[in-house]
């Protein structure tokens, strides 16, 4: 199925996304892990005399996957624009996927970004991402509130050298 290209969603999460590439670039060059963006596929309807034609599919992963300390790594990065992060920002498939990579052992969840509110990052991890999708599936609340963030999520910053020093909380992610 061909998606249609939104201008006003084509750099949503862009500066998020340079952020954790630069993070990631530095764990790299330091030997402390290695994760690395998945890309987004892409389907080509036409290559003619080297004019490429086609269009980006809806993805099956989630944007980072990588090791540290042995352990597998799995994430999205999320942005959010109001007071709450709107549990339909994150895919059925996204949410699946964490879910059987975190039942396997990895450590599995969100980077998510209040941009207009506080210009937070927050690590969100699954166990916390998993309560509010299964009350939302129950009839819940559809999304999860900045206070929770707040009160049960790492807040990220810059730390060490590390422009988004996520790692050092990521033990909560195992638990």
């Amino acid at each position: 199925m061909q998606k249609s290209y939104n201008r006003s969603k084509a750099n949503l999460g862009k500066q998020l996304e340079r952020l954790i590439d630069m993070t990631h670039h530095q764990y790299r060059n330091k030997g402390v892990a290695d994760i690395r963006k998945v890309p987004t596929p892409v389907q080509i309807t036409s290559n003619n005399r080297g004019k490429v034609t086609g269009y980006t599919q809806t993805g099956e992963w989630v944007d980072y996957v990588g090791a540290h300390n042995g352990k597998t790594i799995v994430f999205d990065a999320k942005e959010t624009k109001l007071k709450s992060f709107p549990l339909e920002n994150l895919q059925p498939h996204q949410y699946e996927l964490l879910k059987s990579w975190r039942e396997q052992g990895a450590a599995a969840f969100l980077i998510v970004q209040f941009t207009k509110l506080h210009e937070e990052i927050y690590l969100l991890p699954f166990k916390i991402l998993q309560e509010y999708w299964e009350d939302a599936e129950k009839g819940g609340r559809k999304s999860i509130p900045h206070s929770a963030f707040i009160e049960r999520c790492d807040l990220i910053k810059s730390e060490g050298g590390v422009t988004l020093h996520y790692l050092k909380n990521i033990r909560r992610c195992l638990v």
